[in-house]
């Protein structure tokens, strides 16, 4: 399936009336990673109110033990102090990556960004190598825009 294709869904889906904040990221959650071949694990962790930590509030894959990450660990925590997307085109090739499953192969992480402030980020490893490109990156962004509105 196309990301775009994906798009409507979402804005439906953050915009229900019925639904919680956290139920509007879990669906977004389950929804790429239901529809997209190369989205084996999503999640989105956002950063603590007082200390540099990171916390995971919605994932769709296989559990994890990695709940909670402090800022500068792992590539999410490089996220949370650079403001920057990382995108992990091999793992393996990572001094400072978590491994959170033997089947995971390459990663994107995207800040989430309110009022200029990084509060959080998307999260999405890949069984597959080099699974990520600009699309990616630029439809992640775009989701980002989305939750940002509800918190």
């Amino acid at each position: 399936m196309k990301l775009d294709d994906l798009k409507p869904t979402i804005i439906e889906l953050v915009g229900h009336p019925e639904l919680e904040v956290q139920e509007k990221m879990q669906g977004i959650c389950d929804l790429l990673q239901a529809n997209v071949d190369t989205y084996d694990w999503v999640g989105f962790y956002m950063a603590h109110d007082t200390e540099p930590t990171l916390h995971l509030w919605n994932q769709a894959g296989e559990p994890t033990d990695h709940t909670i990450i402090p800022f500068g660990k792992g590539i999410c925590g490089q996220v949370a102090v650079s403001n920057q997307n990382f995108v992990v085109d091999d793992v393996s090739a990572q001094d400072n990556y978590i491994a959170c499953s033997i089947h995971v192969k390459s990663e994107v992480v995207i800040p989430l960004f309110k009022d200029g402030k990084n509060i959080g980020q998307i999260d999405i490893d890949s069984h597959t190598p080099h699974a990520f490109d600009e699309k990616d990156e630029r439809f992640l962004e775009w989701i980002n825009a989305q939750v940002a509105e509800l918190l």
